[in-house]
């Protein structure tokens, strides 16, 4: 049973486990798997289709080092210590700090400051970390790449993404880290770096006033990291190497222009434009599902309750009837909910914003969370190296 988004009765769920009730409590007293009441009886206990289905996933690997490892890096147990983020009963922390909570007031620079641990210091007041203004003749030249590639060519342009990280602390490196941040800002917009506050600066080249830029101020926050994933594993294993914050940044946003990661956002543009040709999602949901394809934008495996970083935006946009027609019928029919990533295309077609603003966010936002774990490896030092099991024609006599 791979069932993320229920609660089970604990008759089913032992027999999943092929455990007794005593095991099956035992298992919930050590938090390893999380219970809910019934709608219909308060005192009958439901318990995590989701915890059962990872719980029956690491029974299956046993004691065997090769295939926990192997499994690791599937969606499985953390690989790496890390205090910058948390993913914890359906909710997002930065530094033990409820990141929606946050998103209410924080700006991305006050969530920089808090993820790199800068403490009083906050490296974006001081104009010296205002980055060179990027050359509008390349800026023009590269306006038409995609956007991490056009991120990808300018980046290399700020003089303090080159400084290698190597045996610098990470005090010495805020000030860089602050100008990278603003120049991401201006790489994604292909506009000129300033130092205003980031949503500030995205809303006026935009053009959608102080209500959009509030809404993309919580959205950056909303997204300055997510734990371990792709792009943040990828940053790290670069800065093992002692390399560069703009090689890492570099390295975060190869890992973010996949399909199966950022990329997904243009899914769901993809998916609107579906609905609006269909005439309502219900028509278009059936036509993909007839060709195999599947609906980008809703759930999540770490949110088995919902994206809280969705319900964080959607609730703020003006009602649209595609969008809520969407959110209707994927709840029905599949009980599935919005991710971050269809809430980032809402906004960005609710504000008519520039189509690709919503991977321009996520990788403006993530730009903070990228830095941080770079900062973090660094600090830690030692190269990320493991070894790899070889499938290969047998070695030569």
């Amino acid at each position: 049973m791979a069932a993320h988004d229920q609660y089970i009765d604990a008759e089913t769920a032992a027999e999943l486990l092929g455990v007794s009730r005593a095991t099956l409590y035992a298992y919930v007293s050590r938090g390893q798997i999380h219970t809910s009441g019934s709608d219909g009886d308060p005192r009958r206990r439901l318990y995590s289709a989701h915890d059962i289905d990872e719980l029956n996933k690491r029974k299956s690997v046993g004691r065997r080092p090769r295939a926990i490892a192997e499994t690791t890096l599937d969606w499985g147990l953390p690989v790496l210590p890390s205090s910058i983020s948390l993913i914890d009963e359906g909710r997002l922390y930065y530094k033990g700090r409820d990141a929606t909570r946050l998103a209410d007031t924080a700006t991305l620079e006050e969530t920089a400051c808090l993820l790199w641990d800068c403490g009083r210091i906050d490296p974006f007041a001081d104009p010296a970390n205002i980055p060179e203004r990027l050359d509008p003749y390349l800026t023009n030249l590269v306006r038409t790449l995609p956007l991490t590639e056009r991120c990808q060519s300018l980046l290399p342009l700020v003089a303090a993404g080159r400084t290698t990280a190597w045996q610098r602390s990470a005090r010495a490196l805020w000030p860089g880290a602050a100008s990278l941040t603003r120049a991401m800002a201006a790489a994604a917009s292909c506009t000129s770096v300033d130092g205003m506050p980031v949503h500030k600066h995205l809303a006026r080249e935009w053009d959608c006033g102080e209500f959009g830029g509030e809404l993309i101020r919580r959205a950056l926050v909303l997204l300055a990291d997510h734990e371990l994933n792709a792009s943040a594993f990828a940053v790290r294993v670069v800065a093992s190497t002692g390399a560069s914050l703009g090689a890492c940044l570099n390295a975060g946003l190869s890992a973010l222009s996949g399909p199966m990661h950022g990329g997904t956002t243009s899914l769901v543009e993809l998916l609107f434009d579906d609905v609006r040709q269909a005439g309502g999602a219900a028509a278009a949901i059936e036509t993909r599902l007839r060709r195999g394809d599947g609906v980008p934008g809703f759930s999540h495996p770490l949110y088995p309750e919902g994206d809280p970083r969705a319900e964080a935006i959607l609730p703020l946009l003006p009602r649209e009837a595609n969008r809520d027609d969407l959110i209707a019928v994927m709840e029905d029919t599949a009980g599935k909910r919005p991710n971050i990533d269809f809430a980032l295309v809402s906004l960005r077609r609710a504000l008519g914003l520039p189509r690709g603003s919503a991977l321009a966010m996520f990788a403006v936002g993530r730009s903070v969370g990228w830095i941080a774990h770079a900062l973090e490896q660094n600090s830690e030092g030692g190269l990320i190296r493991p070894r790899a099991r070889y499938i290969g024609p047998a070695p030569e006599d």
